[in-house]
């Protein structure tokens, strides 16, 4: 791999001049300004971004694989946030080279969540099915709950497949900060307390998680009479008993109308 950094280096090196004049990735058909990118990224960017780009739980660095789907997104802005680094939060400016960080473009781009295809449900009917499934734990453009991710975006950033497994599966792939935790805490006299929720960050000194009924809830580790990491996501599983295929497809659709 390293060759394959050397190789394609000592050929954007050729045309540095070029590459400095572009708005749009020039290594963009070579298949190899990804791989070599990939391999950048891991060692210079996976400690806060996680190896697979999509962010590590306990630190406020932004799932990459979601960066396109935002409206202005442009290889030239991801350029230059990678370059300058983002003022007022912990992304510094960095000192890759002009293909070094084309090729972190590159593997950005290979690696983002690709939008859902058309769904041909029923958005009336989808929208009273996440009412009464989704609602409260889920929210779309500003109203329902905050227990689960927000979806106003969701069909814009993940395929039908990713989707799907999401209801059928939920435990599969958990996004971060919405990893399920339990503490028990000491109540009055001699009595425990348990809570469930989604851990939002941590500390080596305290953990701050919503709990079942959506409250932002803090604790110093040291008062915790017990902290575990669930493997299981505190969403439900939908089997197709509990909600059918056409059920899913209208809800889909229902939030594919969102945007």
């Amino acid at each position: 791999m390293r060759s394959v950094i050397w190789l394609l280096s000592i050929t954007a090196v050729m045309c540095v001049s070029f590459v400095r004049a572009q708005q749009i990735n020039p290594l963009e058909s070579d298949p190899r300004a990804a791989r070599a990118g990939g391999v950048l990224f891991r060692s210079q960017c996976a400690s806060c971004h996680g190896g697979d780009a999509r962010g590590i739980t306990g630190i406020e660095a932004p799932d990459l694989t979601l960066i396109w789907a935002a409206v202005g997104t442009t290889d030239e802005r991801v350029f230059q946030t990678i370059r300058n680094g983002v003022p007022g939060s912990i992304m510094p400016a960095h000192g890759f080279t002009d293909p070094e960080t084309w090729m972190l473009v590159s593997y950005l781009r290979s690696v983002a969540a690709t939008g859902a295809a058309e769904f041909a449900g029923d958005a009336v009917r989808g929208s009273g099915l996440f009412l009464s499934n989704c609602a409260r734990c889920h929210r779309v453009k500003g109203e329902g709950g905050s227990l689960g991710p927000d979806l106003s975006q969701i069909t814009s950033r993940r395929s039908a497949a990713a989707l799907i497994n999401s209801v059928r599966e939920p435990s599969a792939v958990i996004a971060r900060r919405y990893h399920s935790v339990s503490v028990i805490v000491a109540g009055a006299g001699r009595s425990r307390q348990r809570v469930q929720g989604t851990l939002k960050s941590e500390d080596a000194f305290s953990i701050q998680m919503m709990d079942t009924n959506q409250q932002l809830r803090a604790f110093m580790k040291a008062d915790l009479l017990e902290f575990v990491r669930e493997s299981d996501s505190l969403m439900p599983t939908f089997s197709g008993t509990d909600l059918s295929s056409a059920e899913l497809e209208d809800i889909l659709t229902f939030l594919q109308s969102q945007l």
